[in-house]
């Protein structure tokens, strides 16, 4: 019998799929809303998770504002475990142009930070205690990495909100980094609103690692997703390279292991617990990133 309810964005695949699957096999307590775009995928999903007694499918568009708010008014009535974890998984990385949200925000901020910033908002409310909120980010955000990615840019959050036209593809991969930059920076900063801890509730930062063969490189040309496809899953050798799977259980391990009660505030490479980078504790540049996120969640809302 489930007796608790975790939300994975962006289950229905890659990272959040296997997260999904380590957490099923963990522990036969949990019940997973998988929290998709397309509720169709989803169901393939759960019927290849092999659990569907303890798993539901709930569309969730985090390019829409709107579409977060129905999740959640749907996932209040949908008589469910009291949710324990919370996992913002979902992302993507648009280097083609400048693609915008339903709500007229950038596309890539507006997915991999504006939307989840919305639905944990709208969530904090309902998060039964003890509980667990893992945003994932990447070791992308980080300039002192060699990762082959262009250094985070942050400025201010209303000019990642409203960019200028992208020249080139690196400029497309710079919002990329820059947005896993926001993740590590709204994570601290609804920890230290939570109390760090005070109310029974932890939140931390995730870097997968790099994952050959995920869909991040969907937005590639087509010789870079052939390599990010069939040349790059050779790298995982290498340390800091892992398939999705490894990934999916160090992810869900965040979530149902009893060694990590009251851990907050922390960023996890896999396993390991680490520092992140320089800015990422910038306390100025979360204030920013937190006031002008709930400006624009409010604008929307109205």
């Amino acid at each position: 019998m489930t007796t608790r309810t975790a939300i994975i964005t962006g289950a229905n695949a890659g990272l959040g799929f296997e997260c999904a699957r380590a957490l099923l096999a963990a522990d036969p307590a949990w019940h997973v809303v998988l929290a998709v775009r397309d509720a169709g995928r989803g169901a393939d999903a759960v019927a290849r998770l092999g659990l569907p007694q303890r798993c539901t499918v709930l569309e969730l568009d985090l390019a829409s504002l709107a579409s977060v708010s129905r999740f959640v008014d749907t996932l209040r009535g949908a008589g469910l475990p009291p949710l324990h974890a919370v996992v913002c998984n979902a992302g993507l990385q648009v280097v083609s142009g400048t693609e915008q949200t339903e709500d007229g925000v950038e596309m890539t901020f507006g997915v991999n930070h504006l939307g989840h910033f919305a639905l944990m908002q709208r969530l904090r409310e309902q998060l039964a205690r003890p509980g667990r909120v893992v945003v994932v980010s990447s070791g992308t955000h980080d300039p002192a990495k060699f990762t082959g990615m262009p250094s985070p840019n942050y400025t201010s959050a209303a000019e990642m909100a409203q960019p200028s036209e992208i020249s080139d593809s690196s400029e497309g991969r710079r919002r990329y980094t820059t947005s896993k930059l926001c993740n590590l920076l709204f994570a601290y900063e609804l920890d230290r609103r939570l109390g760090h801890g005070e109310q029974d509730v932890t939140v931390n930062a995730f870097d997968p690692g790099l994952m050959p063969g995920s869909g991040l490189a969907r937005d590639y040309a087509p010789a870079g997703r052939w390599a990010w496809r069939y040349l790059f899953p050779a790298l995982r050798v290498l340390p800091g390279v892992n398939s999705t799977r490894t990934s999916g259980r160090h992810l869900a391990a965040l979530v149902h292991d009893p060694r990590l009660d009251g851990v907050t505030g922390a960023y996890f490479a896999g396993r390991k617990q680490m520092s992140s980078s320089k800015d990422s504790y910038d306390r100025a540049k979360a204030l920013d990133l937190w006031e002008t996120s709930e400006r624009l969640v409010t604008r929307v809302s109205k």
